[in-house]
């Protein structure tokens, strides 16, 4: 039998962990491992409680909370603590929500890091977009109804154009692609104006916010009555946009909700 590979932990390094959608179920056994090796954790908002039980009771934990709409920790702030606690010779993990590498910033913290000299590493999670339609009992890709899937956020960088929603909706109709936008609900009213140049006002949708979580809630309706479907089932931030024929699936299970498990 070949000998097991095991990540190391070591002082002066940083770990960016993928704390998942929420459930810490959901985390991996090396992200685990991480959390229980940290002297220090960052973490931010979306991380549940249950996922920092795994901490150790001797860490020190840092919450520099980052969500749309609140007020939020600066980025540089962050990156300056990372660097400080590693160069303390802490065990140092940045605790993030879903996945480092899907609109969580890790490209930007790895490359300051690697820029200050301090050892990094990254440990995926289950991102919000792919949990969101699992949990409701549908794919994000299916041969007869989408060849692809496109993660892509509705909030675009200060200073930024944005997406070409236009664009993007009849890419997405011609390759048969899924869309899963990630931050998209305080701009769902232009984004669904755009999409409806492409796409038929009956393509199927799912809205899922808390992805995962006891407090989980979902609402299926189509393309064009987006808005409408936000404001009259109350559904908003942190939630995923899922847009495709593969919403369809929703309706080929009945999938208990997570307050359902509870009762």
């Amino acid at each position: 039998m070949p000998t097991e590979s095991r990540t190391q932990f070591l002082p002066g390094t940083v770990t960016l962990v993928g704390a998942g959608p929420g459930d810490p179920e959901l985390l991996t056994i090396k992200a685990a491992r991480a959390i229980a090796a940290a002297t220090v954790l960052l973490v931010d908002d979306l991380v549940s409680d249950g996922v920092l039980e795994h901490a150790s009771p001797r860490a020190r934990i840092v919450h520099v909370g980052k969500r749309g709409g609140c007020k939020s920790t600066p980025q540089a702030f962050i990156e300056k603590l990372m660097v400080m606690a590693a160069r303390e010779g802490e065990v140092v993990v940045r605790l993030k929500g879903g996945d480092p590498f899907i609109f969580g910033r890790g490209g930007e913290e790895v490359e300051h890091l690697r820029e200050a000299g301090i050892t990094v590493q990254v440990l995926n999670g289950i991102t919000a977009g792919l949990a969101g339609l699992t949990l409701l009992g549908a794919p994000l890709t299916h041969r007869n109804h989408a060849h692809g899937v496109v993660f892509i956020t509705g909030h675009a960088k200060p200073g930024d154009s944005g997406t070409d929603w236009q664009q993007l909706a009849a890419t997405a109709r011609d390759a048969k692609l899924t869309l899963v936008i990630y931050m998209g609900v305080s701009s769902a009213t232009q984004i669904q104006a755009d999409l409806l140049t492409g796409l038929p006002a009956d393509t199927p949708l799912a809205i899922v916010q808390h992805a995962s979580l006891p407090q989980q809630r979902h609402a299926v309706c189509t393309l064009g009555t987006l808005t409408a479907t936000l404001a009259s089932e109350g559904l908003g931030s942190p939630s995923v946009i899922v847009v495709g024929d593969v919403v369809r699936g929703i309706a080929a299970v009945a999938v208990p909700s997570p307050q359902q498990h509870a009762a």
